[in-house]
């Protein structure tokens, strides 16, 4: 499955955001890196890998509601398709955990170099 197609199950917006601050981590915790008398810069990373971890759980609470939702309108479903769509609901939250990880792996090398 390539990266553009996780994209569009676990959702366009949700997923772009969530590159985007992926992008955003890994460019302010290389810029604390590089520039370590400013700390600002870290702290920008810490924000925007928390951010994208809250962003990711959010999406999946309204997968899984739009997921209720159709499932209480066609009355039953299969325990694949059910599990299919919590697969899918799981992306933007997987997502945004590996951003997380990322920037605290960032803020740890940088608290390992400045000491």
């Amino acid at each position: 499955m390539s990266i553009y197609e996780l994209h569009v199950q676990g959702g366009m917006l949700f997923m772009s955001l969530l590159t985007i601050l992926f992008i955003a981590t890994i460019a302010t915790g290389v810029l604390g890196l590089i520039k370590r008398e400013d700390a600002k810069w870290l702290k920008i990373s810490k924000e925007t890998a928390l951010l994208a971890l809250v962003w990711g759980i959010l999406g999946q609470v309204l997968g899984l509601f739009a997921a209720f939702q159709g499932i209480e309108q066609m009355g039953e479903v299969s325990q694949a398709m059910l599990a299919g769509g919590l697969k899918v609901s799981s992306y933007t939250t997987i997502y945004g955990l590996i951003i997380f990880i990322v920037g605290k792996v960032l803020q740890l090398v940088a608290g390992a170099i400045t000491k």
